[in-house]
């Protein structure tokens, strides 16, 4: 079993940017994919963005260009760089993986608050 950790989150002016960290709590060199998932208040959690194994990402169309997201696999880490944040993306972040068995774990969240 591993447990994520996520940290990076705050408060941010609209064109703003931040940058979130995953910390893993074992090697995610065998995790078959990571992901970041954020839930705004009244809404359901939505998919931000997916890196497998391999280092293929893939976005949710609301991110494309704005958003990057890569991994460490020495640091157990995986991260999300949030460029030209806007109002709309404030919502709790979530980091997210499955194993080679499929099973999905995730951590806590951090707040990520867009606002003048």
């Amino acid at each position: 079993q591993v447990q994520f950790v996520e940290s990076g989150g705050g408060l941010v002016q609209p064109g703003g940017s931040l940058r979130l960290s995953c910390a893993a709590s074992s090697s995610i060199f065998s995790l078959y994919d990571m992901g970041w998932y954020r839930q705004a208040p009244e809404k359901q959690r939505e998919l931000v963005a997916v890196i497998e194994g391999g280092g293929s990402t893939n976005y949710a169309d609301f991110v494309k260009g704005r958003f990057t997201t890569s991994r460490d696999n020495a640091k157990s880490t995986m991260y999300l760089q949030m460029n030209s944040l806007e109002p709309e993306d404030t919502a709790v972040y979530y980091c997210s993986g499955r194993d080679g068995w499929f099973r999905r774990y995730w951590g806590q969240g951090t707040q990520v608050t867009v606002a003048s």
